[in-house]
């Protein structure tokens, strides 16, 4: 969170426990009045009643029952009206200081989403832009204009992904998509993702361990969408000259995808978060890791689309596991 956003979270702070404060202190003015108007009623009624004390005792006893018994009656109005009024009060702050808070880091994910994806986007199109001029206005040896195509290629293939994540995270979080359900060689396609990851990225090493024929019902464009995601977060947590490793095994409890990396892995406290929509571990301002916050998102809205879950355990002895049980 900014200086600016933490100050102005601060003011807001300070001015909803004074008011707060403030409502507490008039429901208690509230109560403290009315009760000692009905005390002061209780006096004034008793005395009226005194002079039947020595004359009619028994008439005088009857009243001052009847008068007893409607100050403990308003007395019990009181203070039951009063709890009511507390509870409902507590209720309505606690609600309201929790969707304030939301609504601040909300928008504080949306402003880290909103640079994350204007430097995603304007990187891969200079770069591009860059590598085609270079090509233009110089006679390059063979194996150089190669290496520049295939930077190109690569950055073109990122945009191309950032755009289908922006694009698919809209049209499934507003039901929009329509998802088939239809047997897919998941084998098969994840063999062909991580083909295209390594083509994409031929430095880094992948090693796969896929079982074959493990087929399951589902979208093949969303599936596919899952494990470019899962392969493309581990390649950017984790060093350049490790390896990543991917496993697929059909078990008794369906078909089990895991992406294992072997990066600085991820603090307990974060695990619960790193899958909602645009966050991201560590300030947004001085990140090194490329990201919008919204490819794990979408790793488990499609696995829960799938009737799937995804969970993170931790690599031995550091890195991260991303497990997707079907």
């Amino acid at each position: 969170m900014t200086d600016v956003h933490r100050k102005k979270l601060q003011r807001v702070t300070i001015i909803y426990w004074v008011l707060l404060l403030y409502i507490f202190a008039a429901l208690y003015w509230w109560y403290y009045s009315l009760e000692l108007q009905n005390q002061e009623m209780y006096v004034l009624q008793k005395a009226a009643i005194e002079g039947l004390q020595q004359t009619a005792p028994a008439e005088y006893n009857r009243r001052l029952f009847l008068i007893e018994d409607g100050t403990r009656r308003d007395t019990w109005k009181h203070q039951s009206e009063g709890v009511t009024f507390f509870g409902l009060i507590v209720f309505g702050a606690a609600f309201i200081y929790r969707s304030v808070q939301r609504q601040f880091r909300l928008q504080q994910q949306q402003q880290n989403f909103m640079m994350a994806v204007t430097h995603e986007l304007k990187t891969p199109i200079a770069v591009s832009r860059l590598n085609l001029e270079t090509m233009q206005k110089h006679q390059l040896p063979e194996d150089k204009r190669s290496r520049l195509l295939r930077m190109t290629l690569q950055e073109n293939l990122r945009l191309d992904t950032l755009i289908n994540n922006i694009l698919l995270s809209s049209q499934l979080e507003a039901n929009a998509y329509k998802m088939q359900h239809e047997p897919v060689d998941f084998s098969a396609l994840v063999s062909e993702v991580v083909s295209g990851f390594q083509a994409r990225y031929p430095d880094r090493q992948v090693a796969k361990q896929l079982q074959e024929n493990v087929t399951i019902n589902g979208d093949a464009v969303l599936l596919n969408l899952l494990v470019s995601n899962l392969l493309e977060n581990a390649h950017k947590y984790s060093p350049k000259v490790s390896a990543i490793e991917v496993q697929l095994d059909s078990t008794a409890a369906g078909a089990q995808l895991q992406v294992i990396d072997e990066g600085e892995g991820i603090p307990e406290a974060e695990k619960s978060h790193v899958f909602e929509k645009f966050y991201r571990i560590g300030n947004e301002q001085t990140r090194k890791a490329k990201g919008t916050g919204l490819g794990l998102w979408l790793c488990r809205k499609i696995a829960q689309d799938h009737g799937a879950q995804i969970r993170i355990a931790d690599g031995v002895p550091t890195g991260s596991i991303f497990i997707v049980q079907f």
